[in-house]
C-alpha cells in the first residue's frame, strides 16, 4: 500500500505572532499528530503569507484514522493552532501518494 498524505494551505490571521504560531504547531506536531498510529512525516511550507502543511501516513487507513480521531477529540494543541489560522483561506487536499524517488 502506498503512503496518504493530507494536506493544507491557509492564511494567518491578522497580527498573529509567527514564532508563537511556530511554537503552536510544533507543539502540536510533537505532542500529538506524531504519536498517532501510522505518522511518517510533517512538513510545514510558507510563499509570502500562504502556509501550507502536509503530514505523511503509512497507509491511507491510518490518515483516515487520524482525521477521524482528530475531527472527535477536542485537543487543546489543535485548538491553539487553530486560533492562529483564517479559516477562510483554508483548503486542504488527502492525496495517495504514487510514487517517491
Amino acid at each position: 500500500m502506498s503512503n496518504a498524505v493530507f494536506s493544507n494551505t491557509y492564511k494567518l490571521n491578522d497580527g498573529v505572532s509567527v514564532p508563537d504560531f511556530l511554537l503552536a504547531i510544533e507543539k502540536l506536531v510533537k505532542e500529538y499528530v506524531s504519536k498517532q498510529k501510522g505518522y511518517v512525516s510533517f512538513q510545514l511550507l510558507v510563499e509570502g503569507d500562504t502556509w501550507a502543511d502536509s503530514v505523511t501516513f503509512e497507509t491511507m487507513d491510518t490518515l483516515n484514522a487520524f482525521l477521524e480521531l482528530s475531527q472527535n477529540d477536542k485537543n487543546e494543541l489543535a485548538e491553539k493552532f487553530y486560533s492562529f489560522l483564517n479559516f477562510d483561506t483554508c483548503k486542504s487536499n488527502i492525496y495517495s501518494v504514487v510514487q517517491s524517488y
